[in-house]
């Protein structure tokens, strides 16, 4: 094992505030991603630049006092908050004798970390040679990495110390994988809608709680873990409505701000379950006093996958934490998914956003129009059936073209 795995590393965080977005913010966000990447963060400093300085990203002076708490403070790792050239790495490495990543790097880590699925570990592993490409020259410390550690996981020394050649032709092969895989669940996609599948996006924020309401709703056995990015792999079940419809629901990769460029191409196949679901459950985490940016966050990126005509349910989630609800919260599902509560108004809201009107009717069918309770397992729901002596007693949820055909048969109370 390497040295500096045998204990957390410990990490100092650096940012520059230049007005691009709020840096305290995002400086509390790389906290908890530095903590779910499995580092000890020592400490954090932001500077207030016009822009960040294009050799070192921060001023001569804040660089000096970098390499003294690099010195004084055992620092394994520096993490910036904000995407890096080469030249910066490079320049704040040689100054300060410690490996440096930045934001992306940090994110395209805990993927690696987290991927489980093969298509996953594809996902990965593409985002990180992409974003690798273009700084595999020159990179000092960063590209002698037999240390290990943070920003080190994923495709490997073999693969980021070979020529630029070799990385263009395994990010070829990977590219023709994922375009496999995409075609796939193309295929999946549309056979669901040939079959009248309903499928509801669980959406949101990461760490918003997606992962645990969809074990409460559908026993799918996600694993739940008070971190960013717990869950990676996506996962579909079947959601029965107590109006006895069917639904399949899809849990979906968490988001953040400024969420890394390559690995939105990368997981697009993955990101497009939600933009092609009849419905988007956008879960949100209610304590969090950031819960009106989260939401936009990711009102964004649905809106930049084309599902601005898809219904969307808000959901706020961890309310049993909320003694007040601000106004910002007020518009939309309250629940508690740990502790179950509101759920029976959520299973309403996900009834009332169905595509089309669903009807529950029991009926009499006679065994001469027998062919009807077939129709009714293709193209509606089938609650139950008992064969009598008078015809097929049936109770069925059927949808406003289907309830055309059957209404005939309804008995009406």
């Amino acid at each position: 094992m390497y040295e500096n795995e045998q204990r957390s590393q410990r990490a100092l965080l650096i940012s520059v505030d230049y007005g691009a977005f709020d840096a305290e913010s995002s400086m509390n966000e790389l906290y908890a991603l530095a903590e779910s990447a499995g580092a000890e963060v020592a400490g954090s400093m932001i500077q207030r630049l016009d822009k960040p300085v294009s050799a070192t990203y921060v001023g001569t002076g804040r660089l000096e006092e970098i390499c003294d708490i690099c010195k004084n403070g055992e620092i394994d790792l520096i993490i910036a908050d904000d995407e890096l050239s080469p030249v910066q790495i490079r320049n704040i490495e040689d100054k300060t004798d410690v490996r440096v990543i930045d934001r992306t790097m940090l994110i395209l880590d805990i993927f690696a970390l987290r991927a489980n699925s093969k298509e996953g570990k594809l996902q990965v592993e593409t985002a990180q040679l992409r974003y690798m490409l273009p700084r595999l020259t020159g990179k000092g410390i960063q590209m002698s990495r037999q240390g290990g550690g943070i920003g080190t996981r994923g495709p490997g020394e073999s693969k980021l110390e070979t020529d630029r050649r070799h990385i263009r032709r395994k990010l070829e092969s990977l590219e023709e994988k994922l375009d496999e895989i995409k075609r796939r669940r193309e295929q999946l996609r549309r056979r669901r809608k040939k079959d009248g599948v309903i499928t509801a996006a669980i959406v949101g924020y990461t760490n918003a709680g997606k992962s645990t309401l969809m074990n409460l709703l559908t026993d799918a056995g996600v694993l739940e873990k008070d971190q960013l990015f717990a869950t990676l792999d996506p996962t579909s079940r079947a959601l029965k409505l107590p109006c006895g419809v069917s639904v399949m629901l899809i849990d979906t990769v968490g988001f953040v701000r400024r969420l890394p460029h390559h690995l939105v191409k990368a997981f697009r196949s993955t990101l497009e379950e939600a933009a092609s679901a009849d419905i988007i459950l956008n879960v949100c985490d209610a304590s969090d006093e950031e819960a009106p940016l989260h939401l936009k966050v990711t009102r964004d990126l649905l809106s930049d996958l084309g599902c601005g005509d898809t219904p969307v349910i808000t959901v706020f989630n961890k309310c049993d934490l909320v003694d007040t609800p601000s106004a910002a919260i007020s518009n939309g599902v309250h629940i508690s998914a740990k502790k179950g509560t509101g759920i029976d108004l959520l299973l309403k809201a996900v009834e009332d956003a169905l595509p089309s009107r669903m009807i529950k009717v029991k009926l009499l069918i006679p065994f001469s129009d027998a062919g009807l309770a077939a129709d009714i397992r293709k193209n509606g729901t089938l609650i139950s059936e008992e064969y009598t002596a008078d015809g097929i007693l049936a109770e069925a949820v059927c949808d406003e073209k289907l309830y055309a055909k059957v209404k005939d048969h309804e008995i009406r109370q």
